[in-house]
């Protein structure tokens, strides 16, 4: 079974980048889809994107990140990444990263994903 544990959050100011890491110890990565989720204080969790275990690796966002953030995935370095760009006070959350055993299968937001990292605080802010 995967373990997982984000790193890579921090603070930056409206418009800066950050980078995401997700690093899964266990085996057979690659069978696994991996989604980006955060919780920003007194809200319920959101999903910010995923990306399918099929080769091709199409991946979904949500309508709030589009065009700002991309998930890829390493497979050799059992690493799934969130490159998060242009940042918003709105993006302040904590992040998670999730993951299900899915073999050669599409990613979608709304999957009931069963495995989950500790998270890792994104703070936005000038």
């Amino acid at each position: 079974q995967l373990q997982l544990v984000e790193s890579g959050g921090g603070l930056v100011q409206p418009g800066g980048s950050l980078r995401l890491s997700c690093q899964a110890s266990g085996v057979a990565f690659a069978d696994y889809l991996i989604g980006w989720f955060r919780q920003a204080p007194g809200q319920g969790r959101e999903g910010v994107s995923c990306i399918s275990s099929k080769r091709d690796y199409t991946m979904d966002y949500a309508d709030s990140v589009k065009g700002r953030f991309t998930i890829s995935r390493d497979n050799a370095k059992n690493t799934a990444y969130l490159q998060m760009s242009n940042l918003k006070p709105d993006d302040t959350a904590v992040y998670y990263c999730a993951a299900i055993w899915r073999p050669f299968y599409g990613c979608s937001l709304q999957t009931q994903y069963n495995l989950w990292g500790q998270g890792t605080q994104v703070t936005v802010s000038s």
